[in-house]
């Protein structure tokens, strides 16, 4: 059995939020990754930068929590990091005395959604150099100090994007940032990443990583970049993110979607447009539930069905039965992740002088926060759920089916 702590159970809870990649790439287009472009600080010159209405927005379409860049690979420090002179503090942006990290939190803190901050530990350039322990303790612990003090408030995540560099301390590190913020959920360790950057979770992944639990979260992007690129043309479609959706929450991961605010600070019309949309399709599809309304367990296996009176009164033929398109699953995580091995079967009543036909829908590895499973279309009166390999007594917390 895999024990659950209280922040990842939060962390799952959340299902859905926002990534903001916003800095010194956001004003110097066409940059990739390690280019090694010099990109100066005077060129960081947002016109209204407004987290606030960011997060109002997003919050809107169902967004739970929220996570922004503060220092990418870079090494531009969104706030005026006193152990760097490549940030906020070196741009024309507020005179100097503008702080993008200040107003992130607050914007968080003021509209209830769970606040994550993003922080590279790796960077390439000349500031700092890495092989230099001593160097390289004053600026991680010292960059990651004014971020988590207390200063910002309460963080819910800290989102490392990556490893730290080869031979680096970062258990250390850890056990840093937790004396900071006790209650932090640390990305690389309470939550780990799926493998893709399109929220497309492997069927067989599991949340087991060393023996111990850890959360899945699948991240993704609007248009076919990080960062702000003049490329509305790649904005997803709806169909494409409700797809992402089901592999990825629909496989108990958190889904965390990419928005790059544009150079003048605000979101694109094009991305919040998309962003609706898509809400109003995730929503749909619990929006028609097909009135199972029995659900019954012997031993470990668990059975969805019509109540007797209903199906008899109410439904006299497979022919008049809702068409059921989706089934969502839910484990009690409580007592921990027990789940291991489970299959999925549909029964069929026959009209004919032989047994009802039941079949394999299909099977998994483990059930977890949610597992949304799609479905032929079909009118099935019963769906028989089989727990093939668990620790301890696993509890399943809701079992429904859609239209």
């Amino acid at each position: 059995m895999y024990t659950v702590t209280e922040s990842q159970k939060k962390y799952l809870s959340w299902e859905f939020g926002v990534f903001f990649h916003y800095g010194i790439r956001t004003f110097c287009h066409g940059h990739h990754d390690w280019d090694g472009v010099p990109m100066p600080a005077e060129a960081f010159r947002p016109e209204d930068f407004d987290p606030d209405g960011w997060i109002k927005t997003v919050k809107k379409a169902g967004a739970q929590f929220a996570v922004m860049t503060t220092k990418h690979h870079d090494g531009f420090a969104m706030w005026p990091s006193a152990y760097s002179a490549y940030s906020v503090a070196q741009s024309p942006w507020m005179d100097g005395k503008g702080d993008a990290v200040a107003l992130f939190t607050k914007a968080c803190h003021d509209n209830g959604v769970a606040c994550g901050l993003y922080y590279s530990p790796n960077e390439w350039g000349d500031r700092i150099d890495f092989s230099d322990k001593e160097a390289a303790d004053r600026y991680y612990y010292g960059q990651l100090g004014e971020l988590l003090d207390g200063r910002y408030g309460k963080i819910d995540y800290l989102w490392f994007d990556g490893g730290f560099p080869a031979g680096y301390d970062a258990s250390g590190i850890l056990g840093y940032v937790r004396s900071l913020q006790p209650d932090i959920l640390v990305m690389g360790h309470d939550v780990r990443g799926i493998g893709n950057e399109d929220c497309y979770v492997p069927y067989d992944m599991t949340n087991d990583k060393n023996g111990a639990f850890v959360c899945l979260e699948g991240d993704l992007r609007m248009r076919d970049s990080w960062f702000w690129e003049d490329n509305a043309y790649t904005v997803k479609s709806v169909g494409e993110l409700v797809g992402m959706y089901e592999t990825g929450v629909g496989r108990g991961a958190a889904m965390l979607l990419n928005l790059a605010p544009a150079p003048n600070g605000h979101l694109e019309k094009d991305d919040v447009g998309r962003l609706f949309e898509f809400r109003a399709a995730v929503d749909a599809l619990t929006a028609s539930p097909c009135g199972m309304d029995c659900l019954s367990r012997e031993g470990n296996v668990y059975t969805l069905c019509y109540s007797k009176e209903k199906y008899q009164n109410e439904i006299k033929d497979t022919m008049f039965l809702p068409r059921v398109k989706r089934l969502i699953i839910e484990e009690n995580l409580c007592g921990g992740a027990m789940i291991k091995g489970w299959k999925l079967y549909a029964t069929i009543p026959s009209k004919y002088p032989y047994a009802d036909w039941k079949f394999l829908l299909c099977e998994g590895h483990g059930i977890g926060r949610k597992r949304i499973i799609p479905v032929p279309e079909m009118r099935c009166p019963r769906f028989r759920l089989e727990i093939t390999s668990s620790d301890g007594t696993p509890e399943i917390l809701s079992f429904a089916a859609f239209s």
